[in-house]
């Protein structure tokens, strides 16, 4: 039985239909709904990233909160709750890592970059990466 979901989301339409996905198909499991933003990096160069440090988190809080609104009215439409979680870092990496103790992640195939060539192969970089590494079973929505 599948009890807790983990539900990766950016501002995709793919993403939201993997949320739907998860509301509908699992309408008793508990829903996490996890953004990830990336950190800085040193690659910025040290004084600014020390400089960003003092503030990411609260950055990154503010910056998932769109996501967030977004999650909790599609859930609230539906009579149901979500959790939301921010992450901070890689985000295949940071998916798979917190995968450990949910049942199923639920992910849209394509993430926010619909720009880019990625856009014409079947699943993108996040998901395919998340598909192949995470601890428990993968459901990909497109």
């Amino acid at each position: 039985m599948i009890d807790r979901i983990l539900v990766p989301m950016d501002d995709s339409d793919h993403a939201e239909r993997a949320l739907e996905y998860a509301l509908e198909n699992f309408p008793d499991a508990d829903v996490t709904v996890v953004h990830v933003v990336g950190a800085p990096s040193m690659m910025m160069g040290e004084a600014a990233s020390l400089a960003l440090a003092d503030d990411f988190e609260a950055a990154a809080a503010e910056r998932a909160e769109g996501v967030f609104e977004r999650a909790r009215a599609l859930a609230t439409d539906r009579g149901r709750e979500v959790d939301t979680v921010v992450g901070v870092g890689h985000p295949a990496r940071n998916i798979v890592d917190r995968a450990e103790g949910y049942d199923t992640v639920v992910i849209g195939a394509h993430g926010a970059d619909r720009g880019r060539a990625t856009r014409r192969f079947l699943v993108g970089n996040v998901a395919e990466t998340v598909s192949k590494r995470a601890p428990v079973p993968v459901v990909l929505v497109r």
